[in-house]
């Protein structure tokens, strides 16, 4: 579908990739992994033809189509919700129009003998033949279970984007491009402004897509759960590995221990040819002996281990000053946004050195709570008390947003730097990975990761003996998250992390709080503790769990109408059914007729013509009707 042969790319004096040669197949779903600033968006930009390479070639079957989740917004933000999801459809609706154009035409016209008359029966027949690869009747169908699947509400649906945050913008981008169903996704972090509930959802979609996807996530459990085959950059190379992710970890752990075992042994011998040869040159008799040995020795193919980027995030805390005993007090604490309760009745109190994990589906106010603690959002009711000599550091999920796009990285610094800081703000820069030149960028060009460090580093420019994260290991690669997560470790003031990420919380914290169904509950361990009092295996379990209420809620649901009732719906759908196969046929047996190019010369033709749109129309009108009582049996 699509190849690369010795693709070559040179920034300055850096490669960033040297002789790349791989094949992209139809159905393929791989996961691009490499440490941040390797080049995994730069190779995206290549497949999307947004960026020349300097050398090689890339080959693309003929009427291939791809689609590159943006990073930023480029949907109207005056449109709405569903308007900006119907853009996905732009080529179908154009389709249709022309065929509506071209079937009046044809209606009009009186000289069935002329070339312009046989012309035109040629073009509907092309625009006909591509608007039956389309499902025309099922766009607004499929556009809900997009946006729902994302994690919109009906309600949202058409609100302006505008008044939606920049994570929920980003998701309608996401709907867009899903919605086109291009032959390639290119999905770029899918995932970073998603909760859990949208990224199962997620998972589960590009699982049963029907075309090829290359997905560059952090996100373990994601790559886990969606890739058959494997794509590593690592020093300006590409490596494919034709496995599933998890088997590819496996795969790179044991060759690498065989490449150690290999590599010692050879050292061994190398080192005792060395000490032999350099004995027998010390005898006049051996010399020609030790110089035929030298020899084969500089001959010897040398074993050599992998080059490992060795660059990566040096986290330390600040000395912290000592906090009062008690950090923070929540009494009867109550949140209501609207109509809508999110926290009832909530008592909590964090004491110094507590390291606390909160958990929980989306929506159920573990954001919402720690602002409420961080007086950045107040209680509908309720009071929170706080301790003494609080120093407070909070990374909130968009921090890397709240960046001045417009600065540069040591420009942001300096200005943010308290007294003291300031001749520092270099090497604090550099133990986060911006060094040299790399300060003197525009926030505005950096990457994701790199957004991501500058924020933390921002953080850590002052004692913190407070510290809460909110998602913070979103944009991280995995070689930074445990960076982050060793650091967190040694830290000793009080730390609370709200997060999805099982293997980032695991052994971070001593106590879990989950939000659940407006109450908070208490487990005196970590996320695994947690998860085994819960008897579940996943946090992803805890994504899908559903209250007692909304288990009534489905109860009372499915005893919402009478056996009798239920029977009739039943034999209303067998009839549609029937009836929805019969026009099928009809319509079937009309298109095989216009498959004869002859056929649209006959004076017939426009009656004809007619009666195919009519039988279009009852069809999508029964499908629709079919759709909508197996909906009210589902709920019954």
């Amino acid at each position: 579908m699509i190849q690369l042969q010795d693709i070559r790319l040179q920034y300055g004096e850096r490669v960033l990739f040297k002789d790349v040669s791989f094949q992209i197949n139809p159905q393929d779903k791989i996961a691009l992994i490499g440490r941040n600033g390797y080049g995994k968006s730069t190779l995206f930009s290549i497949l999307s033809d947004d960026l020349r390479p300097d050398d090689g070639q890339i080959s693309l079957q003929k009427g291939i189509k791809l689609g590159l989740l943006p990073q930023t917004l480029t949907v109207d933000p005056q449109k709405t919700t569903r308007q900006a999801a119907q853009e996905a459809f732009s080529e179908v609706m154009a389709l249709e129009q022309e065929n509506h154009r071209l079937q009046k035409a044809l209606e009009e016209a009186t000289d069935f003998e002329s070339d312009s008359y046989l012309k035109l029966l040629e073009e509907f027949n092309l625009n006909l033949e591509r608007l039956n690869h389309f499902e025309v009747g099922s766009m607004d169908k499929k556009i809900e279970i997009v946006l729902k699947g994302l994690g919109f509400d009906q309600e949202s649906f058409d609100k302006p984007i505008t008044q939606l945050s920049g994570g929920w913008q980003m998701r309608v981008e996401l709907a867009r491009l899903l919605l086109q169903q291009p032959d390639l996704l290119l999905l770029d972090e899918p995932t970073n402004h998603l909760d859990i509930e949208a990224i199962i959802w997620l998972e589960e979609y590009i699982s049963n897509y029907p075309n090829a996807v290359i997905v560059i996530s952090h996100d373990r459990a994601f790559l886990r759960n969606t890739a058959d085959r494997v794509l590593e950059i690592e020093n300006g190379r590409i490596y494919d590995y034709a496995m599933p992710y998890d088997r590819f970890l496996l795969h790179k752990e044991e060759v690498r221990q065989q490449q150690e075992a290999a590599y010692k042994n050879q050292q061994k011998e190398i080192a005792e040819k060395e000490r032999t040869i350099k004995r027998f040159m010390a005898k006049a008799t051996k010399t020609s002996m030790a110089q035929s040995m030298q020899k084969q020795l500089d001959k010897m193919e040398r074993i050599e281990l992998d080059a490992l980027d060795q660059r990566e995030m040096k986290i330390r805390f600040l000395p912290i000053p000592r906090s009062s005993r008690t950090v923070i007090k929540a009494n009867n604490l109550h949140k209501s946004f609207g109509s809508k309760q999110v926290l009832s009745g909530l008592n909590m109190e964090l004491e110094r050195g507590d390291r606390m994990a909160i958990v929980g589906q989306n929506g159920q106010g573990k954001t919402t709570l720690s602002r409420i603690l961080l007086k950045k959002l107040e209680p509908t009711k309720g009071e929170v008390e706080y301790g003494t000599q609080l120093s407070i550091g909070y990374y909130a999920q968009n921090q890397s947003d709240l960046l001045d796009d417009q600065a540069t990285i040591l420009e942001f610094m300096e200005m943010r730097a308290p007294e003291g800081m300031r001749s520092r703000v270099r090497s604090l820069l550099g133990a986060f990975m911006f060094s040299g030149e790399d300060v003197d960028k525009k926030i505005k060009v950096l990457s994701g990761g790199e957004r991501a460090r500058l924020a933390f580093a921002h953080l850590l420019m002052q004692p913190i003996n407070l510290l809460v994260l909110d998602e913070p290991t979103n944009h991280l690669d995995l070689a930074s998250k445990e960076v982050l997560k060793e650091a967190l470790l040694d830290y000793e003031g009080t730390l609370v992390v709200i997060s999805h990420d099982r293997d980032f919380l695991s052994s971070l914290t001593s106590k879990t709080i989950e939000l659940r169904d407006q109450k908070m509950y208490t487990y005196l361990g970590d996320v695994n503790y947690f998860l085994e009092k819960r008897s579940m295996d996943d946090l992803r379990q805890v994504a899908m769990y559903k209250s007692e209420d909304d288990n009534l809620k489905e109860s009372s649901s499915n005893n919402s109408i009478s056996q009798e009732e239920r029977r009739s719906l039943q034999k209303q759908v067998k009839t549609i059914e029937r009836k929805i196969m019969t026009l099928e046929q009809e319509v079937a047996d009309f298109e095989k007729k216009m498959a004869d190019p002859d056929f649209f010369q006959s004076p017939e033709f426009p009656e004809f013509s007619k009666r195919y749109q009519e039988l279009k129309k009852e069809l999508k009108t029964a499908e629709e009707d079919w759709e909508k009582m197996v909906d009210a049996l589902e709920l019954t």
